[in-house]
This record gives structure tokens, C-alpha cells and sequence, in this order.
């Protein structure tokens, strides 16, 4: 793939922060900075950016920090007005460390690595993948806050006051949240089963409540994946949620631009680690954890469901076997 420096002109570099942007104007030829700017992040200071860069002649593109958080203003922007975007990471922690900090040195420092990469990733797409992805990350904290509030109900219950602990204990968690909301004050409690009481009510009402919020969110993800990518549901181990999160790290058409970048993507793809002799590989703990949990998932619903799957995997472990006969596969 050429580098990004035989295709453009110019590289816009974009430091981008919560109230402020700084662009850095970089020449592709020489990677000399021709014009900088810090505007506030509106659209007003939008405007003003993409007028600083058409102030000098050429292809150009805009290589933005972030255009997921502070920078999506700005590349919704840029979108609409069909420029050119890329996605680039924070500025290597090396030259940062050994040299001086400030947004127009980062802005610049952007404009120059992304020159002279011949990989850059483009933004994820808006529109359905970006109305799955605040739904799934709405929904990831109910989840999470149920799942707390669920654990220090059973934990006030192991150490309520007898009169509450011989009625509550053993009950499964749906049970025990259905009785703890129903709880009652009764005037002959002292004051440790009375504050116990209340509590495990209160927390019990906000499982209720959580878990309707969960179910709310489930729905409208369900609506969403059924009006984009049916196709995914009829798979094998792929419910609404796992099909959800796939399509959000995945974006659109292009942003992966093979099945081994896609693996990388969702941290699947093995690391080399290899050393004279030696001949192995290691687990990637980087990538897209959320799109690692999904795929994860998806295989063991499909190993356990799915007869091509497990075949599959059977001749996998054979050919390991066989390979390396000293493979223990437990």
C-alpha cells in the first residue's frame, strides 16, 4: 500500500480536546508546518479549521486524534463537507517522553506520523453503527450496576439479622429480588433489621428498575441489528447483542481491509514470539476487547451447537497433534 505521503499534498494533523481543537497545516513534501490554529470545538470553529486548510493549494487530508470522543464534532464536520479523514492514534509514547509537550507539538507530531504511515484506519462510521454503539454502551452499564447492586444484595442477606436471613436465605436471585422489593417495616424490628430491611428494598427496587432499562435497551439493539444486518441473526451462536457489538468494531466496508486486519481488530489474531529454535506464539491481549468477548462467545456457542464448527475444530487439534506430538490438549 503507498504511503500516505504519495497521495496528498497536505496533511491536516488535529490535536483534539474537549473545548479546543489545534490543527497543524503540514506540507507532504517536506513535512514543514505551514499554518496553525486552535479553535474552540464548535462548529463555528469547524469552519474556521477548514478554512485555514483551503488557504493553500492541493490533495489534502485530516489526520485526527480521537475522532470517537472529542474529535467526532469535528469529523462529522469534515464528513459532510467530503474531506478527507483518517484516524490516527496518540503520537508514539517515545517522542513524547524525550521531547517537548503541547497541543500545536502534537497537532504537528500527528500530521507528520500519519505522512508516513501506509496503514491508517478510517473513522467509524456514524448514522446506525453509532445509534448501536450508545445503546450498547448505555446498556453494558446497567448491566455492570445491576450486577453490583445484585452482589451487595446477597451480601446483606449473609449477614442480615436472623428475622431476615431465615426468610431470605437460599432463595435464588430472581426470587430474592422479587421479595426484598416487596419488604415491609414492621414496628417490632430493632433499629439493625429495620436499616437492613430498607436497604435490601432499596437495592432490590434498583435491580427492578435496572433490569427494565436492560430489556429496554435489548429491544431497540434488537430493532437496530434487524433493519441493518438480518443476516447475522440467522447465524449460529449470533444473538442481537453479540451481532451489535460485532458491527460496531467492524463499522463499515473498508475499515478492515482483510480477515487477518479484522482478527487484529478484535485482538484474535496470534503474536509471533518466536526465538531461534523456538517456534511459537502468544495470545494478543490488545484489539477491540469487547469484539474479543463477542468472538469469543460465538465460538464456544458454535462448538457446542454447530456440527461444522466442531469438525472444524477437530481437525485443527489433529493437525496440532500431529505436529507437536508432546501437545498436551488438556
Amino acid at each position: 500500500m503507498a504511503m500516505l505521503a504519495d497521495l496528498v499534498e497536505l496533511v491536516i494533523g488535529v490535536d483534539t480536546h474537549k473545548h479546543t481543537h489545534t490543527a497543524a497545516v503540514v506540507t507532504a513534501a517536506t513535512g514543514a508546518v505551514v499554518a496553525q490554529a486552535t479553535v474552540a470545538a464548535t462548529p463555528a470553529g469547524y469552519r474556521q479549521l477548514l478554512k485555514l486548510a483551503g488557504q493553500e493549494p492541493g490533495q489534502r487530508v485530516w489526520a485526527i486524534e480521537g475522532t470517537g470522543g472529542y474529535g467526532a464534532g469535528l469529523t462529522r464536520f469534515l464528513a459532510a463537507h467530503n474531506e478527507r479523514v483518517v484516524e490516527l492514534d496518540r503520537p508514539k509514547r517515545v517522542a513524547r517522553r524525550h521531547g517537548a509537550k503541547s497541543d500545536p507539538i502534537d497537532a504537528i507530531r500527528a500530521a507528520r506520523e500519519a505522512l508516513g504511515r501506509d496503514q491508517l484506519a478510517q473513522p467509524r462510521a456514524a448514522g446506525q453503527r453509532a445509534a448501536l454503539a450508545v445503546r450498547l454502551t448505555a446498556r453494558r452499564s446497567a448491566v455492570q450496576a445491576a450486577t453490583d447492586a445484585q452482589r451487595q444484595l446477597h451480601a446483606l442477606v449473609v449477614a442480615a439479622p436472623d428475622p431476615l436471613r431465615t426468610r431470605l436465605r437460599g432463595l435464588t436471585t430472581a426470587r430474592l429480588v422479587a421479595t426484598c422489593g416487596r419488604l415491609r417495616q414492621q414496628a417490632a424490628w430493632d433499629p439493625e433489621t429495620a436499616a437492613t430491611a430498607a436497604s435490601l428494598r432499596a437495592l432490590a427496587r434498583r435491580i427492578q428498575l435496572l433490569d427494565a432499562e436492560i430489556a429496554e435497551h435489548t429491544r431497540a439493539i434488537t430493532t437496530l441489528v434487524r433493519a441493518w444486518r438480518p443476516d447475522l441473526l440467522s447465524r449460529t451462536g449470533v444473538g442481537p447483542i453479540l451481532a451489535a457489538t460485532v458491527l460496531c468494531a467492524w463499522s463499515h466496508p473498508g475499515r478492515c481491509g482483510s480477515d487477518a486486519a479484522f482478527a487484529m481488530l478484535g485482538g484474535a489474531a496470534p503474536i509471533p514470539a518466536s526465538s531461534g529454535q523456538t517456534v511459537r506464539v502468544r495470545l494478543n491481549r490488545s484489539g477491540d476487547r469487547h469484539l474479543n468477548q463477542a468472538l469469543h462467545l460465538i465460538v464456544l456457542t458454535r462448538l457446542r451447537y454447530d456440527p461444522a464448527t466442531r469438525a472444524y475444530a477437530t481437525r485443527q487439534l489433529y493437525r496440532l497433534l500431529e505436529a507437536n506430538p508432546s501437545f498436551d490438549p488438556t
